[in-house]
């Protein structure tokens, strides 16, 4: 079989005056392109708000939101962080986002964001999901064991970003066993058939419709034929895909061409009108290699965070009518050395051996310098009783299978040794010098006599002394220790509505985008739970003021505060 593209094909916008003979498969009042959690909740807020809301995927729905760990990030007061004894503000939460954000949002959207973090994870709570004020010990990991379910997901314990409030958990990990993204989402897909969200799937959106005017009035879709054996073929494969994509990623982009090709050979075209509004809610484009290629260059080699749909066809959708898009070189890519906990008392270095970051920092913070400063390549040194150390926490502490088996395999396997720090750097071809510099500055900090140079607390600093010494290749390159990444970028939207906008900063008619489509919170650098949390703000935000299309709402009320 000859290779498929597995990117979903958009085509050019269909002209509503082209249309000729054919006629409209179906009608709805809001058309959301992409089930994930940003469009469950813009379909959710649609439908409250009286809208016929009818939402389309291109597989089975959930996306990315399904495989991810569920945390959605969340503070100002929760009443989990309230029962945890933290007493957090919104304006504290604000003022640590403002750091992290660097203006990717006006100061009103991130004020707004911030204000509105408890009633959404309230809201969420309402369609079902659970969140509980169980705090790991010491409060900072990679993500919290079963059992724990608030934490410090960002860079809040780490005293250059805390600011000048008291440091407070904001990772609020959805109640379930295991990766909860998948519990959290399957509650939004109950809560949105329940409400009469109508589910349009196995179709992938390859073009828009619009009117003379150039209003966004629907979409072709090219659908399997439901009930068919190439559909029930077509969703076993994806299922297989997305389930095994830690583990064989080859083998997965097989699974995605056969099904690409069953696509190709089977699906129809259908159109459907929407005579409010579409949303467009697809996801990122970490599986689309030419838009990394062109935009991210750098990320190419870093294992793909995300799910098939993450193909950047909202995107394209949306560029296809005249939008604007942002930031789309921006890539979050995470690189945790937390746990095992004691590593970031190590230093991690560069491939000459110098030091380039606070070790202590959340992993997307460090993966970010690691990728676009350092060429992907960096070590992590540990001496012989640090090493020790690390090695019984990831045997004993009770850590998750996929933090404890990389770290296991990276101190015990594909790992290099020197007696002194001069047989190191020959063993991984650093210069001896710059890493004994980068050592002597690191213990002289350890003890005291100085500060840190990259403002690590007294508490992450330890001195390096006793050999062998040894040095963890922690570079993106190295397939035992995957370097993940996923794309922040997206379209331009309005602050207030998320209608998308165009070149000029005018709305493209009848168009919106939530999610990991659009430019939102997240879209500088990545913090735990910020991307869920945004996709309940912006999926909420994009589902009213669709609803509500051509009312006079320039800043719509969510359905909940308007009833209360």
């Amino acid at each position: 079989m000859s290779r498929v593209d597995t990117v979903t094909p958009i085509l050019p916008p269909l002209r509503s005056d082209d249309l000729h003979q054919r006629q409209w498969d179906d009608h709805c009042e809001v058309l959301v392109l992409g089930w994930g959690a940003a469009g469950a909740c813009a379909a959710l807020e649609a439908r409250a708000a009286g809208a016929d809301v009818l939402v389309a995927d291109r597989f089975q729905g959930g996306g990315a939101s399904a495989k991810s760990g569920g945390v959605v990030y969340a503070g100002g007061g929760t009443r989990q962080q309230r029962r945890a004894g933290y007493n957090d503000s919104p304006e504290a939460m604000f003022d640590y986002l403002k750091h992290e954000t660097h203006g990717v949002v006006s100061d009103a959207t991130l004020r707004r964001f911030c204000n509105d973090s408890v009633a959404n994870l309230e809201w969420l709570e309402r369609h079902g999901a659970a969140y509980s004020h169980e705090v790991p010990p010491g409060g900072k990991t990679s993500y919290p064991q079963d059992g724990y379910y608030l934490y410090y997901s960002g860079n809040e314990l780490v005293p250059l970003y805390g600011g000048d409030n008291p440091p407070a958990p904001r990772g609020h990990r959805t109640v379930g066993k295991g990766q909860c993204g998948a519990v959290l989402y399957s509650h939004l897909q109950t809560a949105c058939l329940r409400a009469g969200v109508r589910p349009l799937l196995q179709a992938a959106a390859r073009r828009l419709v619009v009117d003379a005017v150039g209003r966004v009035i629907g979409a072709e879709f090219w659908r399997l034929p439901p009930g068919s054996q190439q559909a029930d073929l077509h969703g076993k494969l994806i299922a297989r895909a997305e389930k095994l994509q830690n583990f064989a990623p080859g083998y997965c982009d097989g699974l995605r061409q056969r099904a690409a090709q069953l696509e190709k050979d089977f699906a129809r075209p259908m159109l459907v009108r929407a005579s409010k509004a579409v949303i467009l809610s697809t996801g990122g484009f970490i599986f689309n290699r030419e838009l990394i290629g062109l935009h991210a260059p750098k990320f190419r080699r870093n294992f793909k965070v995300g799910a098939t749909g993450c193909d950047g066809s909202g995107l394209r959708l949306g560029l296809s009518v005249g939008a604007a898009s942002d930031r789309l070189e921006r890539v979050s890519a995470w690189r945790f050395i937390n746990p095992p906990y004691s590593w970031h008392k190590g230093i991690v270095v560069n491939s000459e051996g110098r030091r380039f970051c606070n070790e202590e920092v959340y992993g997307a913070t460090l993966g970010q310098p690691l990728m676009e400063e350092q060429g992907g390549r960096a070590w992590l040194v540990l001496d012989a009783p640090l090493r020790r150390k690390a090695l019984r926490e990831a045997l004993f502490k009770g850590y998750w299978w996929f933090q404890t088996v990389p770290a296991l395999a990276l101190m015990l396997f594909n790992i290099r040794k020197g007696r002194s720090l001069d047989e190191l750097s020959q063993a991984t071809g650093m210069n001896a010098q710059a890493l004994r510099e980068a050592v002597q500055a690191n213990n002289a900090a350890a003890r005291g006599e100085t500060g840190d140079p990259f403002g690590k607390s007294r508490g992450g600093r330890q001195a390096l002394e006793q050999g062998p010494f040894y040095a963890c290749d922690i570079s993106v390159g190295n397939p035992i220790f995957p370097l993940g990444a996923l794309t922040l970028g997206g379209l331009r939207v309005d602050e207030d509505s998320g209608a998308v906008l165009d070149g000029a900063s005018r709305a493209v008619p009848g168009l919106y985008a939530a999610g990991r489509a659009a430019v939102g919170i997240p879209s500088h650098l990545y913090i735990s739970g910020l991307s869920l949390a945004d996709c309940v703000f912006s999926g909420r935000r994009a589902g009213l003021a669709a609803a509500r299309q051509g009312q006079d709402s320039h800043q719509p009320q969510l359905a909940d505060e308007a009833a209360s």
